[in-house]
Formats: structure tokens, C-alpha cells, sequence
């Protein structure tokens, strides 16, 4: 694993700058939910300053939900306040899985057709390796529902990231785990592999043809059926 490096603090108030610098360094280094920071020892060292100056910072940064310090372990990153309670949420009515479907509907038919017009090349070719990968599993081991529906929420992640809008990828990226919960109830329905597989696949021709109206009904019928297989499932609890 690469070492985190911080940069020596300036002039500024120190808690805000530490508390700056902090983060400054995390969205750098992408570092995620659950990685470790460098020992206290160690951080205030490269920042400058003192450990119970550190120390300050941290807490302020811990309220606001950015870390997280586990007592003889060290400081990690936390995950984010909102990601925790989605996670949270239960699916306990249809209303639930429908709100659910209509609120993917929002984000990901215009990530559709921004990913179609937008034709970045790389991109794409990510989503149909996604598809590809997909479409593996549902043969080589149909009864993995865990790997299957992650690979599921990686294909429609990676059209979110083809539309080439950071902030709905991001929002995207919150909403993970809550996407792959759902379509949970979708795969107890029979026959609803070969209708997925389907609708996958017209969507992907669309966004390869540069085509964002195709792209647009394409993504929105895919929603829509996959909204009426979960509402009909035998439970709608993820």
C-alpha cells in the first residue's frame, strides 16, 4: 500500500488548517471508508504541528462524521453520515422497493443519455466489460445472488461514470450498496434473468451507437421492468 504523506501546515488558524489539510490529503489520495491514517506520532510529524494540536483536529473532524477513532487502534476514515443511514433503511413494504425504482429512475435515465452523447471511449468500453462480466456469472454460478447483483449495480455504475458528471457519480457511489439491496428481490423472480439480460444489452447498443434517445427508453423500460419483478417478488426485504 502507498504511504500517505501530509503536507506541513502554513499560517492559517491551526484548526482549520489542520482540519483542511486533513482533508485535502483524503480526497487526494482517494482514500475510502475504512482506511487507516498514519500513526499520531507520525501525522503530527509531517503536518507540523503538535500531537495534542492533532489531537483537536481530530476530534473536530470525527464530529463531523469525517473519521472515525477506534480506542488502541488508530484514526480511520469514515464512511460518510448518509451513506450509514441508507444502509440502515430497510426495505420493509413495496412501497419502499417502489420508491426505490423510482428514485434510480431519476438518476440513471439521464446518465443514459449523457453517457451516449457524451461517447467517451474508455468509458464504454468499461461498461460493456461490466455487462460481459455480468452476464458470465448468470452462467457460471446462477445460484451466487450475492456476486450477481454486485456485478449488477458495477453495470449500471459504470454508465453513471460514462456520463462524465462527478457529482452524480458520486451521489451514485453513496447509493451503492441500497442499489444492490434492491435488486435483490428482482432475481427471485422467474424469468427475469433473460428479461435483465435483454434490457442490458439494448441499453448498451444504444450508449456504443452514440444513440441518447435509445439510450433514454432503453435505461427507462429496463427500470421499469426491474420495478414490477421486485414489486411481484415473494419478499421485497433486501
Amino acid at each position: 500500500m502507498t504511504e500517505t504523506r501530509f503536507r506541513a501546515i502554513g499560517n492559517e488558524p491551526l484548526a482549520l488548517r489542520i482540519r483542511a489539510e486533513i482533508l485535502r490529503t483524503l480526497d487526494e489520495r482517494r482514500l475510502t471508508p475504512g482506511d487507516r491514517l498514519p500513526p499520531e506520532r507520525d501525522l503530527a510529524e509531517q503536518l507540523g504541528v503538535s500531537r495534542p494540536t492533532l489531537r483537536e483536529a481530530v476530534r473536530v473532524l470525527e464530529a463531523e462524521g469525517r473519521l472515525e477513532v477506534r480506542r488502541a487502534r488508530g484514526v480511520y476514515v469514515a464512511e460518510p453520515l448518509v451513506q450509514r443511514m441508507l444502509e440502515e433503511r430497510a426495505f420493509g413494504s413495496a412501497h419502499d422497493v417502489a420508491e426505490l425504482y423510482l428514485m434510480r429512475e431519476v438518476l440513471e435515465v439521464p446518465a443514459a443519455l449523457w453517457a451516449a452523447e457524451h461517447r467517451d471511449v474508455d468509458a464504454l468500453a468499461a461498461v460493456e466489460s461490466a455487462l460481459a462480466a455480468l452476464d458470465t456469472a448468470w452462467v457460471a454460478a446462477p445460484e451466487d445472488v450475492d456476486r450477481i447483483r454486485r456485478l449488477d449495480a458495477e453495470f449500471h455504475l459504470a454508465i453513471v461514470r460514462a456520463a462524465g458528471n462527478q457529482f452524480l457519480t458520486q451521489v451514485s457511489d453513496v447509493l451503492h450498496e441500497l442499489v444492490m439491496r434492491g435488486t435483490r428481490a428482482t432475481l427471485l423472480v422467474p424469468g427475469r434473468r433473460e428479461g435483465a439480460q435483454e434490457e442490458h444489452r439494448r441499453i448498451l447498443d444504444a450508449l456504443l451507437a452514440g444513440d441518447g434517445p435509445a439510450a433514454t427508453r432503453a435505461a427507462r423500460a429496463h427500470l421499469r421492468a426491474a420495478r414490477a419483478a421486485a414489486l411481484d417478488a415473494p419478499a421485497v426485504t433486501g
